[in-house]
């Protein structure tokens, strides 16, 4: 499949620029071509001027064609086939296997957010009638729906070349909320992006809506972020990848005359606290779990366990021995592409050089011109670790730091520190959750997901989930990069006082012509 190299701009393609980049195969530790052009200041105002443009047509068309649009795109997405696949994988390293699970991910989120427009009820309609008899006063008969926001900024991560990326759950929500999409390609992965920027841009022709609602652009220089997040057309952005780059996305945001919201998720530790009954169990299972878990597609995951919590009783000395020797045979893997390896290294480095850290390390030695990073186990004890907050920051790759706690008091102290993050896991029994519940209170105000005896690198897509934390996990704890309610992010309510019918929208009619849940006078239904 002949790749081209060139931004995507509004179903046309576009390279104005003359600074070029290339993919890198990590494995190999080589280039791989084509060359890709930067975007120029002329294509990002091109883009969201198209955007804006195309706005209020795509606000306005049926919801069934938005439906369609995204059902479009997860068959566009399809038809790509191998190609595609081959593709991601030699531009980011991870194994075919992983890539094809997570284009089933990529499609099944994009048909999910198809059903929800379709259903139509997550405009979240209030609806109270005008009461003209009441005392002392009337009440005015007051409608409130949920409207898109408009043209949002999506930023691809690097570590989901598919469903974190150009058509992953970003997109995905902000075109079913019917908000344009200008897309900024990750670019460890230009080919891939170019390949699902192709297919949506063939999705959005073939559904007939206003092509401005989409564009791809490329980029290396930090600069072109900031300009898309500045440009006055934008109106919300949506990134996942480091706490620097988060940090200075949302502080972009926040310096505009007008400020626009960034979901910006920007790693976290995702502690586990293995409580005293956990520890009177066996614990090879345990130990082999969090093991696969931290060393999950080289621990490139927002969700690895990067901190396990534990007291020093009972079979805790066990625990930590069965962790050590798992660490010590484990397997270098190839990272992303090289920057990230580096930072890897000098994050463990660095904690390792803090006074009362023992570290324990893989024996096999890694390629480096495979750029594969070392299995690191850390460990100290909760003083050391209370006492150094550099402790508490993530390091991501496959890593994990060990907190030995000598009492529950200074159990609590720990999970008091923590900073916000996107998961917190229990291991024990339930007289353990009934006992420490002082520790599930305090882990509810670090955390956007708890998790009992289970591993927190899985994340289930659908309505339930909920993927984001407290700061620095996420800059707005209320709302989720992952299940449905991701739409919300991108909708904004409106209220409409006394509105004849004939100029309410559908949401909002007496009739409810599209049978959707609504609230009515207090009582929720379809009335």
């Amino acid at each position: 499949m002949q790749l081209h190299g060139k931004n995507q701009i509004a179903g046309t393609l576009s390279a104005l620029g003359h600074k070029t980049f290339t993919g890198f195969d990590p494995r190999l530790g080589k280039p791989v071509g084509p060359p890709f052009t930067e975007a120029t200041d002329e294509e990002i105002e091109r883009a969201l001027h198209l955007a804006a443009e195309a706005f209020p047509a795509f606000r306005e068309a049926p919801h069934e064609s938005a439906s369609a649009l995204l059902e479009a795109i997860a068959d566009e997405i399809v038809a790509l086939g191998d190609p595609l696949i081959d593709r991601a994988a030699e531009e980011s390293g991870l194994p075919k296997e992983r890539l094809t699970g997570e284009r089933g991910r990529t499609v099944n989120q994009l048909r999910m957010f198809a059903a929800l427009v379709k259903d139509g009820s997550y405009v979240d309609a209030r609806i109270d009638t005008a009461m003209p008899d009441r005392q002392p006063l009337p009440r005015p008969d007051l409608r409130r729906m949920l409207i898109p926001i408009g043209p949002v900024v999506v930023f691809a991560a690097s570590n989901f070349p598919l469903a974190f990326s150009v058509a992953g759950g970003d997109t995905a929500a902000a075109l079913a909320a019917r908000c344009p999409v200008v897309v900024k390609t990750h670019p460890a992965h230009p080919g891939t992006s170019e390949l699902v920027g192709g297919a949506v841009g063939r999705a959005v022709q073939s559904a007939g809506l206003p092509p401005g609602i989409f564009s791809l652009l490329h980029a290396t220089d930090p600069a072109v972020s900031i300009a898309l997040v500045h440009h006055p057309h934008t109106k919300a952005v949506a990134f996942t990848g480091s706490l620097h780059a988060g940090r200075a996305i949302f502080d972009a945001a926040s310096r505009r005359p007008d400020p626009i919201p960034a979901f910006v998720e920007m790693g976290s530790v995702n502690p586990v606290f293995i409580l005293p009954g956990a520890l009177e169990q066996p614990v090879d299972n345990l130990a082999q779990g969090l093991f696969n878990s931290i060393n999950l597609g080289v621990g490139q995951f927002c969700t690895c366990p990067g901190i396990i919590v534990c007291g020093d009783e009972g079979g805790f000395r066990e625990l930590r021995e069965k962790l050590g020797e798992l660490f010590e045979r484990g397997t270098p893997g190839t990272m992303l592409y090289p920057g990230i390896l580096r930072n890897y290294e000098q994050a463990a480095e660095r904690a390792a050089a803090i006074a009362g850290v023992r570290q324990t390390r893989s024996t096999v030695a890694p390629d480096a011109a495979k750029t594969e990073a070392t299995p690191t186990l850390l460990d100290a004890d909760a003083r050391t670790w209370l006492d150094n907050p550099e402790l508490g920051h993530e390091i991501f790759g496959p890593a994990s730091l060990v907190v030995r706690c000598h009492s529950h008091a200074e159990r609590m102290r720990v999970a008091q520190a923590l900073e916000g993050t996107l998961t917190a896991s229990v291991f024990g029994t339930a007289d353990d959750l009934v006992r420490y519940r002082d520790l599930l209170a305090a882990l509810e105000t670090k955390a956007g997901r708890l998790i009992f005896n289970g591993f927190s690198t899985g994340v289930e897509v659908c309505p339930a989930m909920h993927h984001g934390g407290p700061w620095p996990a996420t800059a707005d704890a209320k709302f989720t990069s992952v299940g449905t309610a991701a739409i919300l992010r991108f909708l904004r309510p409106v209220c409409y006082q006394n509105v004849p019918q004939a100029a309410l929208p559908s949401e909002l009619h007496d009739g409810n012509p599209r049978g959707i849940w609504r609230m009515l006078n207090g009582r929720p239904g379809r009335e």
